[in-house]
């Protein structure tokens, strides 16, 4: 019996009503899977979402970081069940290694980005305060918090696992409840996923839910606070743009779109250079690597013009060795289309295409059918065209959605740079070069064309992500036809994902809201050294103020030759009196740093077990021999480990002299204990 692929919504799996539509294996043309087109309660799916979202959005970024590792960890002991079908697609096990592994690998990188660069707390602090209108006790600061919504997550087919998985991952850890709709023709291997996803039971009840039919009256529902991602054509883009929920309701919408993604070949690489050999290479993977139906996939190889003959022959031969078959096969290299109408429209492309370029590899007429295909098989053979005119219009605004790229000739560095500012947006550019001139010119001109540039030479031959390798620590998005969205990106997704708030307010006030300590705020008087007190015992804004050290010459000198540290600022007079910012010998900044740890550090065992960062220090005024300095130390920060019975406490610091001029500000990080426990391993 055929597989009926099902939703989950408002807590039940459903397999729907209305229209059916039939998903064909398109090497067999067997049916795969059936998807009805409706049948969902997508009112009641948004309200189940919404009443996800406080429970959600009341854990801090550490207790999602902690959901999204335990989920990693849960699906990757559960690929084999999605690689069993995987094949139905037309992919290859290589494809679907990169697909569902990708995806997992997203999740645990968020989740080590929850831990590791997000607070043990439900807002993010964007930096100190800052003084107004020149009040030191008037500040104001931004903050992050979540959007009180929720997420849609709209998928393409190319990728229904990660494509699933890296929009999920930022939502979650920004506190969205999420409702993912996989693309029609791969929603049964999305299906595969979601079930473990629900089944794991880790996310909270209506965190996620997946609708496998129409979601076209689904934005209906939505408005303030709502978060829409899509991967999709220029025209679906297009379209919801114009919807109502967007342009109205204030619904936030991130899309990705077309992208005719240019590779560039320096004009100092020879055909025997180590370079070229990666070029070539690259060109042909990323046109077989799942078909070439990637929204990365290269599409326009720019070349210099006395190399495309190079080239074109170099292509010739990597792709006469890429093996074409049943992506069941364990040899095949490369399977067919996702589907008979998808590989209609390539061909449409490509006939197009032709009007401006000559075949000089495959083309549509080019059968590479293996045995055994049925007739409304996906098989398209990898195709390279060469461009008649570098200036063609269709050569640059025309994707085909498959193995197909396109050569084209440039002359000079700013022939090249408004080649590919005529694509109107990407979403990745790579070149090849090992000209460091050469890259700093074209890498700067068009990097505004591009969400990321990839630059590849000998040095990182074997090290390297290849041109559509999608990494979840950089950008994956572009400007203008490729959707003017960003999704992934480390830390900047998660942002993007909450609600930016200017906080102005007194410095006092300030701290109970954003729980940091600043220079404006009130100082308090603990009864015992602040380093005395366990994690939960120490108040923000805590401060010690020490005794005075005098700074001497021979202090000076001993520091210089303990450490070696001689520089002629510490040891020449009248080489540090020449010199335009001091009027004599002056103390090492590092020995101020010391001395001050001698005045207010405690030296005996307590809640304090180690120092473990130093952060924004500035030397603002010199020490000279005969000033006196002093600390003022305030508790500014504190954090819990997640898994953990200590945590980490942010300290600042100031250091001044005699004249009570500021000569040295900093942060000291340490790591102290909750109340009278001993640390446990993280």
């Amino acid at each position: 019996m055929t597989h009926l692929v099902s939703s989950f919504v408002s807590g039940a799996w459903t397999g729907g009503s209305g229209v059916l539509s039939e998903v064909l294996d398109p090497t067999t043309g067997a049916v795969a899977a059936l998807v009805h087109g409706g049948g969902v309660d997508l009112a009641a799916s948004v309200e189940t979402a919404r009443a996800a979202g406080p429970s959600l959005k009341a854990m801090t970024f550490h207790e999602r970081a902690l959901m999204l590792k335990s989920l990693a960890k849960y699906l990757e002991q559960r690929t084999s069940e999605v690689y069993a079908d995987y094949a139905s697609s037309g992919a290859t096990m290589a494809d679907a290694r990169v697909d569902v592994e990708g995806g997992i690998q997203v999740l645990s990188v968020y989740a080590t980005i929850g831990l590791k660069e997000m607070p043990g707390d439900t807002i993010v602090v964007d930096d100190d305060a800052e003084s107004l209108i020149g009040n030191p006790g008037f500040v104001g600061q931004t903050v992050y918090s979540s959007r009180p919504g929720i997420a849609v997550l709209i998928n393409a087919f190319n990728f229904p696992v990660w494509g699933m998985l890296e929009k999920l991952a930022p939502a979650v850890l920004a506190g969205l409840p999420v409702i993912v709709k996989p693309a029609t023709t791969t929603a049964h291997l999305a299906e595969i996923v979601a079930r473990q996803i629900v089944d794991s039971g880790i996310l909270p009840p209506g965190t996620f839910q997946f609708l496998a039919g129409s979601a076209r009256e689904l934005l209906d529902h939505l408005g303030i606070g709502d978060y829409v991602s899509v991967t999709g054509s220029a025209a679906t883009a297009a379209t919801l743009r114009a919807n109502p929920a967007i342009t109205q309701r204030g619904v936030l919408l991130n899309a990705e779109a077309d992208s005719l993604n240019a590779t560039i070949l320096g004009p100092d690489v020879a055909a025997d250079h180590d370079e070229f050999t990666l070029f070539t290479k690259g060109v042909a993977r990323e046109m077989t690597s799942k078909t070439g139906q990637k929204c990365t996939s290269i599409r326009r190889v720019l070349v210099p013009r006395e190399q495309v003959p190079n080239v074109v022959e170099a292509l010739k031969a990597q792709l006469a060795k890429v093996v074409i078959g049943d992506p069941r096969d364990e040899g095949t290299q490369m399977g067919p289309l996702v589907s008979g109408e998808h590989k209609a429209d390539v061909v449409a492309a490509v006939r197009t295409l032709m009007t401006e370029a000559d075949v000089v590899v495959g083309g549509p007429d080019f059968d590479v059918a293996p045995d055994g295909a049925a007739g409304s098989n996906g098989y398209f053979a990898p195709t390279v065209l060469l461009a008649h005119e570098s200036n063609g219009v269709a050569v640059h605004t025309v994707e085909a959605f498959g193995p197909v790229v396109t050569i084209i000739p440039f002359s000079s560095p700013s022939e090249l740079a408004s080649l590919v500012a005529r694509g109107e947006g990407s979403l990745v550019a790579s070149v090849v070069s090992n000209d460091p001139q050469f890259v700093r010119e074209v890498v700067r001109t068009i990097a505004p064309w591009n969400g990321r540039v990839l630059v590849v030479n000998r040095d990182i031959a074997r090290g390297s992500a290849p041109h559509g390798a999608v990494l979840p620590q950089l950008i994956h998005g572009g400007p203008g036809r490729a959707g003017g969205g960003e999704e992934l990106g480390g830390r900047r997704a998660v942002l993007r994902l909450l609600q930016a708030t200017s906080v102005a307010s007194s410095a006092t006030m300030a701290v109970s809201i954003t729980d940091r300590w600043n220079a404006g705020a009130r100082q308090l008087e603990p009864a015992v050294h602040p380093f005395r007190l366990h994690l939960e015992d120490l108040r923000l804004g805590d401060t010690l103020h020490t005794g005075r050290r005098l700074v001497t010459i021979e202090d000076i000198e001993h520091f210089a030759h303990f450490t070696g540290d001689t520089f002629y600022a510490h040891m020449d007079e009248a080489a540090a009196a020449a010199s335009p910012i001091f009027t004599g010998r002056v103390a090492h900044g590092y020995f101020v740093l010391a001395a001050a740890a001698g005045l207010f550090v405690d030296p005996d065992p307590g809640p304090v077990l180690a120092n473990v960062g130093l952060e924004n220090l500035r030397f603002v005024q010199p020490v000279y021999p005969g000033d006196e300095i002093k600390v003022r130390l305030t508790a500014k920060h504190k954090a819990l480990r997640a898994v953990a019975s200590w945590g980490e406490v942010t300290w600042d610091v100031e250091v001044t002299n005699q004249r009570d001029e500021v000569c040295a500000t900093y942060d000291i990080i340490t790591v102290n204990a909750c109340c009278a426990t001993q640390p446990t391993e993280a």
